[in-house]
């Protein structure tokens, strides 16, 4: 009766442990190694992780406008990603809420002005933190009249290995040259709200130029998205692309 009780109570540690799915929008990956990737589309520039029981949050934002997230779905991060300062993407009252005391925060160097604490890594330098490996890189405007939104040298992108399943999470930027050494990658962010990002013909010459097997726009605001698949479906050019209306 004892071992059948420690067995029982192991198990309901187990579920109460792992918890309900977040109610948001998710799609699951095996890597090279067999482990699972669980992606989750938050809202707007927010992206949630997890592997190998590891959670990790990109510019975890609880409130866009009239549109409020519950993070409290979610489990403590181990892992904080920061792209840059502007409120859409840094906020230090959701970014509390998520810490525990071992949260690892990788930021760039304004964000860690902002918000007092992590450590600040900046474009082209990498970091291995759990199990996986992640690389900075480069997220700016180009256009004319649009460079003092992204200024070149302040945001990052960010490169996240998962045993050798790689996402690309592009943070504020436009179809930049450095993007040719990104590749390959299988997942890919791109944001696509001019004039802040990429038009749409942008997103989708950065999406031949990555080629990455699946592309999933963000940070769309109001962009009429479907161009985006409509072209590149057209183009036989073998990218899935996934529009989840949660990241306007």
């Amino acid at each position: 009766m004892t071992r059948l009780f420690s067995i029982l109570l192991a198990a309901l540690a187990v579920s109460c442990a792992a918890g309900p799915e977040p109610n948001c929008p998710s799609v699951q990956y095996k890597t090279p190694k067999g482990g699972k990737l669980d992606i989750y589309m938050i809202t707007h520039g927010s992206v949630a992780m997890s592997y190998k029981g590891f959670s990790i949050q990109i510019d975890p934002v609880g409130k866009m406008g009239q549109t409020e997230f519950d993070y409290t779905q979610f489990p403590k991060a181990d892992l904080i990603l920061i792209t840059h300062e502007h409120g859409d993407h840094l906020s230090p009252d959701t970014i509390a809420l998520l810490s525990k005391d071992d949260t690892q925060i990788l930021l760039n160097a304004k964000s860690r002005d902002q918000l007092g604490k992590g450590e600040a890594i900046a474009n082209g330098e990498s970091r291995t933190v759990g199990p996986v490996e992640i690389k900075a890189v480069p997220a700016y405007n180009i256009s004319e009249g649009r460079q003092n939104f992204h200024p070149k040298g302040n945001g990052n992108g960010y490169i996240l290995d998962f045993d050798g399943f790689k996402v690309y999470v592009a943070g504020d930027t436009e179809d930049i040259d450095e993007m040719a050494s990104f590749g390959p990658v299988d997942v890919a962010f791109l944001p696509v709200n001019q004039p802040y990002t990429m038009t749409t013909t942008q997103c989708i010459e950065a999406a031949m130029t990555l080629k990455p097997k699946v592309l999933i726009p963000y940070h769309m605001s109001q962009t009429e998205i479907q161009e985006v698949k409509t072209v590149l479906d057209a183009n036989d050019s073998g990218i899935e692309v996934l529009i989840f209306e949660e990241l306007r």
